[in-house]
């Protein structure tokens, strides 16, 4: 299987994190990532989310050359999924809604934690539209922007825990990573709090497994 990572932001140590965490799912497996260098640094809300598009959407025809067998959107905010859908060769998931799809199927209600309020919208729409909506709790911003939860200095991390600790008070038991950023920090995030925690980059990974061993393409 070639999976490919295209990451909307044009931060290209993003993308080698989000590549990194995807083989640490499927170890064997081709796993490509591509950065848009067209996109705004990080996406943070609609306005950053519509930027990225047209430059997501020019990578499409190379990765039909390159023979992806599936295309992951590396966005929480799963930018550009629709339009990329609808015109990409294969199956294409994004990470929010990889992310989702696992905190359902672990029979959980499930929480988000995410960067900025800006985001929050964002992601609130994709979830009534991709049909989570009475499964979530809620969105909540932990204040930090995208790449300084990337980064993951002491500070930013014991920030994110103590957002977490707070989020244990609620009914979600799973609460879903709501930035390619947390992936790298994932083990750590996990080990100090009880509430069951998705990374949406593993999640798609493991997804795009499932799409190729039930649904393969006709050749």
């Amino acid at each position: 299987m070639r999976l490919l990572f295209i990451n909307p932001n044009s931060s290209a140590h993003m993308t080698e994190s989000i590549v990194m965490a995807a083989r640490e799912v499927l170890p064997g497996a081709e796993i490509l990532g591509w950065t848009n260098a067209e996109g705004p640094p990080a996406i943070q809300g609609a306005a950053d989310g519509d930027a990225a598009v047209p430059g997501l959407l020019a990578l499409l025809p190379a990765a039909r050359a390159e023979g992806a067998d599936v295309i992951v959107i590396a966005c929480f905010d799963d930018t550009g999924l629709a339009e990329a859908r609808a015109r990409a060769h294969c199956p294409v998931i994004g990470i929010g809604q990889a992310g989702y799809h696992v905190a359902a199927l672990l029979g959980a209600r499930f929480a988000v934690l995410t960067t900025l309020p800006v985001s929050v919208p964002v992601i609130e729409g994709n979830i009534r539209a991709q049909g989570f909506g009475a499964a979530c709790e809620v969105v909540r911003p932990s204040g930090l922007a995208v790449l300084e939860v990337e980064d993951g200095s002491p500070e930013t991390m014991a920030h994110l825990a103590a957002e977490l600790t707070a989020m244990e008070a609620g009914e979600a038991t799973a609460v879903v990573l709501g930035c390619a950023g947390m992936s790298a920090h994932l083990a750590t995030l996990q080990a100090g709090t009880r509430l069951t925690l998705v990374d949406g980059v593993r999640a798609a990974a493991g997804l795009a497994t499932a799409l190729m061993l039930t649904a393969p393409r006709a050749a």
